[in-house]
């Protein structure tokens, strides 16, 4: 007779226990590595050249690095398959976090050690190398973190935590930088950056790690009978290559056109790429590579276009296809599968639990500073120093959040709270009447008062606090229900394609956002994208409901398998 499985902690007790585990710390400090490079490169690399007098054009040129990030899942299939040489024995995830965290020390150095006013080409080499040594890492982190989530460490608490050390950083590469640049030259603050990496190398070294799979293993299972026919494959295969090859080669002419710019011409504008080319490319490397793997599924299922024995082909021609199809086809193939028909809520699901902070976010500071006429130290403050705090708050929030009643309905209070905080700044933006009301119920005017402050900076303090500690708690709900859903044998491949989706969002509407804000006014726009945001509660609750029955069936199905099998077939469930 089986017994019962352990029970699970619960509330304080899980979060008590996760925090004292080992993973959690390496979780933090992988988080604050990952956070730093972005605060450096996207933002504060430009104060950097601003300061010196780089031209503006240049600056903008330097801009297209961000693109690094947007199109990370390009590149992690090689995350998830390749082995590095001399530093595979640290482990699967590790020797690639060592690795890139490694390069970012010597990138750093060397930007440190380079005249960006004498040397402005070299300069712009050394901060590409750290953009894709930092999204690679970014690649690795977020396998890594679902890889060595168990019950000690779920990756509900894994995920907040990583959050709470990504903020962290944020601040320290972006306030505590600017403040450290008006004192000592930006060559020793990034000199000190470097050496913050530097000191989480050695955390990475003492961080634990999962096996990677038996090599051939991938080879093996796609020759077994019942597989799909090599040739059926192998089409497939094709197209998807096709796909890629274009997404890349179209990234990498963009790139190169943005290096050959003339002296004098104006340089191709990253907004407009991936206003235009963006969308495109998640089409070509997420959506239509999904279709192929689910109809791959369909034949398979069918019994169509499969093997009847076993594939004795093990050539290299063969060999090599069957690598490229287990890292570009498989890890999508094999979501399908499992999900089914809950793809669709799934990918609905990725698609509107962003919607209302991913379209606006680039709007904030004209909002903020041309709509509003707040001071630009306002801003800074209310933003950048209290606004970020309050996104830790939020963070934490959702981390104990997850302890005392669980995911599904920490994601839901999740997908629930932003939009209200887009009808909060709807109502900023039409004077504050209601903001007014509450801050003056609470006793908040008062508190203002006494700290020098005003009830205009009030209303300001508050949106943002609102939309922060809201944004915080979703954020870290999205990551931890994303994480949660990908396989551990793709893991890296399918956590990045899933969560390039987002990206798809936004580069899809805020153009639009844009114009409608010029046509409509702020309020109005506010009101519509917070109508639209709770569409994600909707495709929440379905997936609620999705993964709830699919509990009860294991569930069942796990009861029920002593009395299936023979005596000596049987495995206590853990």
């Amino acid at each position: 007779m089986a017994t019962a499985p352990t029970p699970r902690p619960k509330g304080l007790k899980l979060l008590r226990l996760a925090l004292g585990n080992r993973k959690a710390g390496s979780m933090l400090g992988f988080g604050f590595s990952s956070g730093l490079p972005y605060a450096l490169l996207i933002g504060t690399l430009n104060a950097w050249l601003g300061d010196v007098k780089i031209n503006l054009a240049t600056i903008g040129v330097l801009s297209w690095i961000g693109l690094t990030y947007a199109f990370k899942f390009l590149w992690s299939p090689l995350v998830d398959r390749l082995e590095i040489p001399g530093l595979n024995r640290f482990g699967r995830r590790k020797s690639w976090i060592m690795l890139c965290q490694t390069v970012l020390v010597v990138a750093f150095v060397m930007l440190a050690l380079t005249d960006p006013v004498a040397n402005i080409g070299w300069f712009a080499i050394f901060a590409v190398i750290a953009a894709f040594a930092s999204a690679t890492q970014d690649v690795a982190v977020d396998a890594w973190r679902i890889d060595v989530a168990d019950e000690a460490a779920p990756v509900e608490l894994l995920s907040a935590i990583y959050q709470f050390g990504y903020r962290t950083a944020s601040i320290v590469g972006g306030a505590v930088a600017l403040v450290l640049a008006a004192r000592m030259s930006w060559s020793l603050v990034y000199l000190l950056m470097a050496a913050l990496i530097a000191v989480v190398i050695l955390v990475t070294f003492s961080a634990p790690d999962t096996a990677r799979p038996p090599k051939g293993a991938m080879n093996e299972a796609l020759s077994q009978a019942g597989e799909v026919a090599p040739r059926t494959r192998l089409i497939a295969l094709a197209i998807v290559c096709v796909c890629w090859a274009w997404a890349i080669i179209t990234i990498g002419h963009f790139m190169a056109s943005m290096l050959l710019v003339a002296p004098g011409a104006k340089p191709p504008s990253v907004a407009d790429f991936t206003k235009y080319y963006g969308p495109w490319i998640i089409v070509a490397t997420v959506i239509v590579p999904l279709v192929i793997a689910a109809s791959v599924n369909w034949l398979k299922a069918h019994g169509r276009s499969v093997m009847a024995t076993p594939d004795t082909d093990h050539g290299a021609g063969r060999t090599a296809a069957n690598h490229m199809y287990g890292a570009l086809v498989s890890p999508l193939a094999e979501l399908s599968e499992r999900l089914g028909w809950g793809v669709l809520i799934v990918m609905g699901f990725i698609l509107t639990y962003a919607l209302c902070y991913n379209i606006w976010s680039s709007f904030a500071f004209p909002f903020y500073l041309d709509f509003l006429h707040y001071s630009k130290d306002e801003v800074a403050f209310a933003s950048k120093v209290f606004g970020i705090f309050m996104t830790m708050i939020g963070i934490s929030l959702a981390g104990y959040l997850f302890a005392r009643i669980g995911r599904f309905p920490t994601v839901l209070l999740g997908a629930i709270l932003p939009p209200f905080g887009n009808l909060v700044y709807a109502d900023l933006a039409e004077g504050g009447v209601h903001l007014d009301m509450v801050g003056h119920a609470i006793g908040l005017s008062a508190l203002a008062g006494w700290f020098g402050s005003d009830d205009r900076m009030m209303r300001l303090l508050m949106a943002i606090s609102y939309e922060n500690i809201s944004v915080g708690l979703a954020l870290t709900a999205f990551v931890a229900y994303l994480s949660s859903i990908v396989s551990k044998k793709f893991t890296a491949v399918q956590y990045a394609l899933l969560g390039s989706l987002t990206f798809l969002v936004g580069s899809l509407l805020r153009g639009v956002a844009g114009e409608l804000f010029d046509t409509l006014g702020y309020a109005t726009v506010f009101r519509w994208t917070a109508a639209f945001g709770f569409l994600s509660s909707l495709f929440v609750s379905l997936e609620w409901i999705r993964s709830s029955a699919v509990a009860r069936r294991i569930s069942r199905e796990t009861r029920d398998l002593p009395a299936t099998l023979p005596p000596q077939g049987i495995a206590t469930p853990r």
